[in-house]
């Protein structure tokens, strides 16, 4: 196969980048990574504060004033504290550009993995260990560029802003982007935000193919539904059973399809994204997107799973429980359904809709806390997308990026809540496997966090002028 000019200067660029030793630049951010990819900061037995408070002391080595360095933690959650500082800019009136990150990670047990999954390991061209991609690689870069900002006396006309925080991992934990948009939303306000969801895609040998910026994305709801019966003997077994009626509604749901939906990013992926697919589905996308209402071209683009999720609210069952004893009649009978609502819905109206599907009164329907809130999508800004494609340009040449809506979602949700529209941006990019991001033995390519890293400077630079 022939290979374009372009993609045979991101391969050279790319080879370069892992066979080298790294510049001296790069040696210092890979002390700054691996500090923050060694600081446990699990739920059960790690300390974001702790890992907040050491990014500080980096800045503050830098020289970035400690009255522009903010660390906070909720005395109740001690140890789920965050850190946000602030590089202030030249202008009066342009509004900041935020940047933020997680640094909390998914659980990981030394046992089921191969390596530390609290040990930095570089092997193969990878980086391994538990947030080397999710998402101390995005956390560490921003605090990366303040220092490089610091140090070079940049002087930016907007000012930057980051924030790292706690609690994106684990539902109902206390969450650090939710409580600095309810308690110190002066403190981040900003024009717009940047922060994960977006990023590349690799064919599986090592070829970038795509970048994405993400533009919106779903919330999630999750529900009880419940059935409830006086029992009694099983040798004698009554019309109505809780199980039974809890099994119709369940098969109710199962059958009932959500209305397609598509936001100007869904639009806008669909003809692009299908566009360079050159399949039957592609085609079937570029249809859809010029026309929703098309059927025919529908049911081709819902035998992709992610494609058809990417269209509609999605509702299924996880969880099932019920019954008291093997020889009774089930007094109780329950189920968990987990929803992903399409940007604009809320959860209370997802939940009126299920019970109206359901439509059996006997059957309780009833969200389960966090209740998050559902913001309409972000716009399709040019001045976020703009600078995005012009930079994409310069580090993955013939590489498109198109605009996506994820269809699970990020601490994003809380900042468009309160009128920050917020931006998964591209530059580091994950194999078709997904790295083992929330699983064992996560990774990163070396290459790709480099890149990703000087992407990204470009990128906050762009935006800040």
């Amino acid at each position: 196969m022939i290979k374009s000019a372009a993609a045979i200067a991101f391969a050279f660029t790319a080879s370069a980048v892992s066979a080298q030793a790294p510049r001296p630049d790069q040696a210092e951010f890979r002390a700054l990574y691996k500090e923050l990819v060694e600081t446990n900061t699990t739920l059960s037995s790690g300390s974001c504060t702790l890992a907040a408070e050491r990014m500080a002391a980096r800045l503050k080595a830098a020289g970035l004033p400690e009255s522009q360095i903010t660390l906070f933690a909720d005395p109740a959650h001690p140890k789920e504290g965050g850190i946000v500082a602030v590089y202030p800019g030249t202008s009066k009136t342009l509004k900041p550009v935020l940047g933020i990150a997680h640094i909390d990670v998914v659980e990981a047990k030394r046992e089921d993995w191969t390596r530390d999954p609290f040990a930095l390991i570089e092997e193969n061209g990878y980086f391994y260990a538990r947030g080397t991609s999710d998402n101390k690689a995005m956390a560490s870069i921003l605090v990366d560029t303040l220092i490089r900002f610091q140090k070079s006396g940049y002087k930016p006309k907007r000012t930057v802003k980051i924030a790292l925080t706690c609690g994106e991992e684990t539902n109902g934990a206390f969450n650090g982007a939710e409580w600095l948009a309810a308690n110190k939303r002066d403190l981040i306000d900003a024009e717009f935000a940047i922060n994960e969801g977006g990023g590349g895609s690799t064919d599986g040998n090592g070829k970038v193919v795509e970048q994405a910026m993400q533009v919106g994305e779903k919330t999630f709801g999750t529900f009880r539904l419940e059935t409830r019966n006086p029992g009694g003997h099983s040798s004698v077994p009554r019309p109505d059973n809780a199980i039974y009626q809890l099994a119709h509604a369940l098969v109710k749901l199962e059958a009932y399809e959500f209305p397609l939906e598509m936001t100007e990013t869904t639009r806008t992926y669909f003809r692009e994204a299908g566009a360079g697919r050159k399949d039957e589905i592609g085609a079937a996308m570029v249809a859809l997107s010029a026309n929703p209402a098309d059927k025919a071209a529908e049911a081709v683009v819902n035998k992709d799973p992610f494609l058809h999720s990417n269209l509609r609210t999605t509702c299924v069952a996880t969880m099932l429980d019920g019954g008291h004893a093997k020889n009774a009649l089930a007094q109780r009978a329950g189920a968990y359904v987990n929803c992903r609502i399409f940007p604009g819905h809320s959860v209370a109206s997802i939940g009126d809709e299920l019970t109206k599907v359901i439509g059996d009164p006997g059957v309780t329907v009833t969200a389960i806390p966090p209740l998050r809130p559902s913001p309409p999508a972000p716009p399709l800004d040019p001045k976020v997308m703009g600078p995005a494609k012009k930079v994409a340009a310069k580090y993955f040449p013939g590489v498109p990026v198109v605009p996506a809506m994820a269809n699970g979602y990020t601490d994003a949700t809380f900042l468009g809540a309160v009128g920050i529209p917020t931006y998964g941006v591209p530059g580091i990019w994950g194999d078709p496997d997904g790295n083992g991001v929330h699983g064992l033995n996560e990774r990163i390519e070396v290459r790709s966090l480099y890149v990703g890293r000087d992407y990204l400077f470009d990128l906050i630079k762009a935006y800040a002028n």
